[in-house]
This record gives structure tokens, sequence and C-alpha cells, in this order.
């Protein structure tokens, strides 16, 4: 970024003589030929001691006068500096509200975020997660690196904040940071909510992310495929653990509940209907959203089979989710499955591979998912080819049925 000329100059203001003769010193900063800032040096000399911007004379008290315009100088400059670094434009009075410590009241970058951090800490286990804490901190401590690592400051004011910063931070999780884009996403999405609560006080008026739209990854696919999903179940595994890990998998293909619901389902979850249907009723960990799905008979088998194995009353024997990760990696090798397969995949299945695939709407899938928003439960539920050629079939024969080409 090609930085303007700045320039420091002192003089007196012979208005104010007092009755010794002296004057006070002061400043005028410059910047470029259009911004321009006066301000007290906070010191008188004589008028008599007094030469082309400079105190006169070798006396111990001309010296230490003269030192300090030259560190107010240099710290002047230094301020402009780092601000522009950091701003397309930066203003004298910027600078001298700085320098004078005007700014020191401002709200802070990473003040603020870690403010924010405390307060979340504060609702965790009520309406917040410790995973998503977690992924706050994370974020918090990449922009503190990003900025000694690119600026050597340790924090800056919320009002230093411009969409070259936003685009600088990018750029710096992708190539030195070398982050995957998908995380890329989650820390630059951390940072704008941070932005977004400032802008919401008041603590500054322009959004820096306005504009700003990060580089997604292609998404992967995620769920099995209906040949998958058989050679799953049907595959030979020869070890307990195996079996378990994927019993445990196929319950949340076939019910599209995620691992950390699994592990806190208990009998109070089970409710029979009258016609002796057996439906899990019970509110998702996170996002606290009610749900209620009526169970498959491969879901109930596999209740039955571990009927009373669990502790404290739960309903499933659940390992440790990176136990299980690594558990399926192993499954998926044995079984063929050449895509990467982790426990969540079995959401992702169920939505799409059992629900949608075979005719449920979106909007009972979204239901039984425990989402609030419809494209929430899109990013789940992708329509396959199978579907998408099952549907076309039947819109062919009902069109057909209705309309006719006179030949």
């Amino acid at each position: 970024m090609k930085q303007m000329d700045v320039r420091v100059a002192f003089y007196l203001k012979k208005s104010e003589t007092n009755a010794n003769g002296c004057c006070p010193v002061m400043a005028r900063l410059t910047v470029g030929n259009h911004s321009e800032a006066a301000f007290s040096a906070k010191m008188s000399v004589p008028v008599s001691s007094w030469e082309s911007g400079r105190a006169t004379g070798k006396s111990t008290a001309t010296r230490e006068i003269n030192r300090q315009l030259d560190e107010l100088r240099a710290s002047a400059l230094a301020i402009y500096k780092e601000q522009s670094a950091i701003r397309e434009v930066v203003t004298a009075e910027e600078v001298r509200d700085l320098l004078l410590g005007k700014a020191s009241g401002q709200t802070t970058l990473l003040g603020y975020f870690q403010t924010f951090i405390e307060h979340f800490e504060k609702r965790v286990g009520v309406n917040r997660e410790k995973d998503t804490l977690r992924s706050y901190r994370y974020a918090r401590n990449c922009v503190s690196a990003f900025l000694q690592t690119q600026y050597k400051l340790s924090d800056i004011p919320f009002t230093a904040l411009d969409r070259s910063f936003i685009d600088r931070y990018d750029l710096y999780l992708r190539t030195e940071r070398r982050i995957a884009p998908g995380t890329v996403v989650l820390l630059t999405t951390r940072l704008n909510t941070i932005v977004g609560e400032a802008v919401a006080e008041g603590i500054i008026t322009a959004d820096p992310f306005a504009g700003y739209e990060p580089k997604r990854p292609e998404r992967a696919q995620k769920y099995l495929t209906a040949d998958e999903l058989h050679r799953l179940m049907t595959t030979p595994l020869h070890h307990p653990t195996l079996y378990q890990t994927r019993d445990l998998f196929l319950f949340s293909c076939y019910t599209g509940i995620p691992y950390g619901d699994m592990c806190r389902l208990s009998e109070d979850d089970l409710e029979i209907a009258e016609d002796g249907e057996v439906w899990i009723k019970t509110t998702r960990k996170k996002t606290k959203i009610d749900y209620e799905l009526p169970l498959l008979d491969i879901p109930l088998h596999i209740l039955d089979k571990y009927r009373g194995i669990a502790p404290e009353g739960k309903l499933l024997p659940m390992y440790g989710n990176t136990t299980l990760n690594r558990a399926l990696k192993r499954i998926a090798s044995i079984c063929g499955i050449e895509k990467r397969l982790v426990f969540h995949c079995g959401r992702h299945t169920y939505a799409t591979e059992i629900t949608l695939s075979q005719g449920v709407p979106l909007e009972t899938v979204s239901k039984m998912l425990g989402h609030t928003r419809i494209d929430t439960t899109q990013i789940y539920a992708k329509v396959t080819d199978d579907k998408i050629g099952a549907d076309t079939q039947n819109l062919d024969k009902k069109l057909a049925e209705r309309f006719s080409i006179a030949l």
C-alpha cells in the first residue's frame, strides 16, 4: 500500500506569550496535501530561544525540549505507519487523537472479542455449546496471530477495521496458515459475528465485511448411496467392536439423529402411539428444538438388541466420537466404500437416501431432523439422480394420462 507524505512541524503560539516571554509550542501534523491537524506539544519555550521549529542554545533545558520534540515526531510517524498498514485511508486527525491518547478509550477488536467470549462462556450449558465456545476461542487466537505476524500489533481499535483488513486476513489464513477452505469460512464467520455485534452496539457504523464472500469448498457427497448402504449392512466384519459401531451408525442412518443426541437418548424419549408405533420425541441438544419421528424396523431392532446394556438408563451404548470414526474408517475399507466415512454421514444419509429419495417431503424431513428452517435441511438433503429420474417418470406418466397428441 502506498503511504502518503507525512510531516510534523513545530511552531510557537505567540498570541499566548506569558509575562516571562515564553510561548506554547504547537505541532502541525500533515498527511498528504489535504489532511492537517494541529495540537499542543504541552511545553513552553522563550521566544528568544526558538528558531526554525527548534529550541536554540546548548543548555540542558534546550536539549531536553528538542529531545521531546523529536520523540513526539517519531511517535506520530510510527502511529501513521501502523494505521496505514491496516487501513486504506488514515487522516491527520486520527493520528493526532491516537498520539494524544484520545483513542485510549476506544473499543479494541481483541478486547471486544474476549468480552464476547466471556459472556458466551456463561451461557454454555444453558443455550450455548462448549464446542462453539472452543471455536470462538480458536478464532480469536487466529486474529491475534494475524495482527502479530502481519502488523506487529497486539491489538487495534475497532474503527481500524475495513474491507482490506478482512481480505488480508482471509489471504493470511489460506496461504501462511494453510487452513482448509471450510475452516476459513468458519473463522471469518466467527469474526463477522463479532463485527456484527459491534455494529449493533454502535461501536462502528460501517460494516467491513460488506461485499466480502469467502471462497467456499466444493461440497463433497456426505451421504451413502443405496448400494453403499447395502454393502455396509451385509458385509461380514469379524469383530464385535466393528459390529457395534455399525449398529450405532445404522441407527443414525435410519433416524437422522446425530451423535450428541444419540448419547442422550433414554427410555423417557420413547412414546408408543395408539396404533402401537414407537416414536422418539425429544429435544435437539445443539438447538434446543423439539423433534419427533416414528422408528422404522431397523432402529427398533437395534434398540432391542442393546436394551439394558447402556449405563444410566440410556438407550444405546455409545463409544466416543473419535473411536466411532476410527472404526468407521476400517468398516469403509472392508466394505469397499471409498468415501471418507464419519458418523455424521448417518444424518446426511437419512435426509437424502432414506427419506427424500423415497418421496418424503422436504418439510417433513426438516421437522424430523429438528430444523427450524428449510434451507438448513437443504444442506443435508441432496436430490439424487435416482430421485430425479423417478420423479420425472412419474410426471411423464401423469401427463400421458391427462394429455395426448392427435396424430
